[in-house]
């Protein structure tokens, strides 16, 4: 960890690519157009992006066809694809100061957390998945001795991958990483509110040794996804974001050629407190991170704290406190522990839920609606109490630093509160009987179970979320690769 004169610095001196990379080079926009990238903690403008559309999306397709049916990537020896995907994690590594501040300007992210996930996780994706390449084996199915039968999987083809900015460079690896460990030319369309760090990491592809065609990205709004989700040569579409996005792509895959969509929404996760947990600093600790991380901008927010009534008092007066320490400022200043929200527009949906909570009756014991200025998109970490099942913020994603808490008075009330969701993402206990904890894990209807401690999981474990939070795919693990890989059969009648 560096200096804020640093940071700054370095910002200064950055040379910004804007332009989208298609088959192994960066190519101006089919029809020039260009949006306007803002500094969200400043509101002064980054860049002109290119704003893509399906045109662009159509010469996309094409070089990640071509070189998908030549073979290059994806019938080259599992050896090879694993030395591309090892050399581009020591290329993230090498570039990770200039990418994480590149993140941090182009999404309001503190720098403490893109140095973190830059440096560390998003490299350790590609090491990962390269690894892996030449350890997974198809299997022979056991026959009588007139047959040999084989179960193979192969590479789906093109796939499109559209992933959210709230973790812009880590959910681009979260997808990327397995789907070329796979053999498949991949399409990547980063949102428009974080497009710059994904443009860069198409340069380092290359020079790791990813042939041309197999890594591109697009850039553009809405009407650029669609034309992904709706194209008939695409084989698939990998999807991070809203609930409200994924229904689209279900309909656009539906529309055109019923290509395999794997969805991973949101969330309104629970953190619950049973009567026997101890309330301690780890706790406290636990609970504010899960809500105010990366301010609240994450769909396995833990904003909905249930509480048992026994301890709900000392929890409230600690977490209280933690709230109050928080400091929100320049995210390029490694002593800030939250940023600004992603966009004025965030910035002002955000408020309204926070109005929306104060008007229908929760105690807001700190934070609150922030008043907007030119300097940046700021809203302070808000702690409501005496939150109801049947409150806004009680039920919908609110996608900023906002901790509730819902008081219960049993753990079979903190269990039925917990799944009286549309989303399944995610959940966090606390309790110190085994029995109790094994008991809340088997029944809470999510994708990820927290004991003790507020954890996504890591590479290794499985992400994605029940019910309306997701699809059966899965990002992460092992399971990750299933996204990108066919299934096939080969059986052998013998003479």
């Amino acid at each position: 960890m560096s200096t804020i004169e640093n940071y700054e610095k370095i910002a200064g001196n950055l040379k910004i690519e804007t332009r989208p990379f298609i088959d192994g080079k960066y190519v101006e926009p089919i029809d020039g157009q260009s949006f306007e990238k803002i500094n969200p903690a400043t509101g002064e403008i980054i860049a002109n992006v290119a704003k893509c559309n399906e045109k662009d999306v159509q010469k996309a397709v094409d070089a990640a066809r071509k070189s998908f049916n030549s073979g290059v990537w994806s019938k080259c020896s599992p050896e090879e694809r694993k030395e591309s995907l090892l050399k581009l994690a020591e290329l993230i590594r090498t570039n990770s100061e200039e990418m994480s501040v590149l993140e941090s300007l182009d999404s309001g992210k503190t720098i403490t957390d893109c140095l973190n996930e830059v440096g560390g996780e998003v490299p350790n994706f590609f090491q990962w998945y390269g690894e892996l390449i030449d350890k997974t084996f198809g299997k022979v199915v056991p026959t009588g001795q007139d047959v040999s039968s084989f179960i193979v999987k192969e590479p789906i083809g093109v796939v499109g991958l559209v992933v959210p900015w709230n973790f812009p460079l880590l959910m681009a690896a979260w997808k990327a990483a397995p789907a070329l460990a796979a053999g498949c030319s991949i399409i990547l369309k980063p949102a428009e509110q974080s497009p710059l760090t994904a443009i860069k990491l198409a340069e380092l592809a290359k020079e790791a040794g990813i042939p041309d065609g197999v890594f591109n990205v697009i850039t553009g709004f809405g009407d650029t996804g669609e034309a992904i989700g709706r194209h008939s040569d695409i084989d698939a579409v990998s999807f991070t974001g809203s609930t409200e996005v994924g229904a689209l792509f279900m309909r656009y895959s539906g529309e055109s050629n019923l290509k395999t969509i794997g969805l991973e929404m949101g969330g309104k996760s629970p953190f619950i407190v049973l009567d026997d947990a101890d309330i301690n600093d780890d706790l406290i600790e636990n609970a504010a991170m899960s809500a105010y991380w990366n301010g609240g901008q994450n769909c396995s927010a833990n904003m909905r704290q249930i509480i048992h009534e026994k301890v709900k008092d000392d929890f409230l007066h600690k977490v209280l406190e933690k709230t109050k320490s928080l400091k929100v400022g320049n995210p390029l200043d490694p002593t800030s522990d939250m940023g600004s929200m992603i966009s004025e527009d965030h910035f002002n949906t955000v408020n309204g839920y926070i109005q929306k909570g104060i008007d229908e009756g929760a105690s807001l014991l700190h934070g609150g609606v922030a008043t907007g200025s030119s300097k940046g998109s700021f809203v302070y970490p808000t702690l409501f109490d005496n939150l109801k099942e049947d409150m806004t913020i009680s039920k919908e994603e609110i996608f900023g630093p906002v901790l509730g808490v819902l008081p219960v008075q049993s753990m079979e009330k903190a269990l039925e509160t917990a799944n009286n969701s549309n989303y399944g993402l995610h959940a966090t206990v606390f309790t110190q009987d085994v029995d109790k904890a094994f008991s809340m894990a088997k029944n809470l209807r999510c994708g990820t179970v927290s004991v003790n401690g507020f954890s996504e999981g890591d590479i290794k474990t499985p992400f994605g979320g029940y019910k309306q939070s997701g699809s059966l795919s899965r990002d992460n693990g092992t399971e990750a690769l299933d996204q990108y890989l066919q299934i096939k059969t080969i059986w052998f009648t013998l003479k």
